[in-house]
């Protein structure tokens, strides 16, 4: 089972405090231990969402907003991709997170953790073709080589 979590952003996230040396090292511990059980898939933090836009068709009608966006409750600081056995392991280690995350400078981020699960081609039935699914294997192995291409 796959789960993504999402770590929401903060007002001194948003305004571009990075965490503390306490909690870079922390977290870089429970996500050193997450790659080495074969945990972890892939996992980075955000810059805020001033650097970020958003892109939005209206009636056909492209248009892209630059951020920042102000519904900081609603945005995400950094995330975690995650393979496990059940939903209770990725609860597990979605608390090992939170614990090491305090946030910028050491003020606690207080603002949660959101685990969600991914999606399987089973869950998406009958209309998910065969020729859908032998595309998306290509698809996401190539993505893999792409990502450890960028790695080295």
């Amino acid at each position: 089972m796959r789960f993504m979590m999402v770590f929401k952003a903060s007002e001194e996230s948003e305004a571009g405090a990075m965490p503390s040396e306490k909690s870079l090292t922390e977290m870089g511990l429970v996500m050193a231990e997450m790659a080495e059980k074969g945990v972890l898939l892939a996992g980075d933090g955000l810059l805020p969402s001033s650097s970020g836009v958003r892109l939005q068709l209206d009636g056909g009608k492209r248009r892209v907003v630059d951020g920042p966006f102000a519904e900081t409750k609603e945005l995400i600081a950094g995330f975690c991709l995650i393979e496990v056995a059940s939903r209770e392991e990725a609860l597990e280690w979605g608390w090992r997170c939170m614990a090491a995350d305090e946030g910028p400078a050491g003020t606690g981020r207080g603002t949660g953790l959101e685990i969600r699960q991914v999606a399987t081609p089973d869950d998406f039935g009958a209309e998910f073709t065969p020729e859908s699914r032998a595309r998306e294997e290509q698809t996401f192995l190539k993505a893999a080589e792409n990502l450890q291409k960028s790695n080295t």
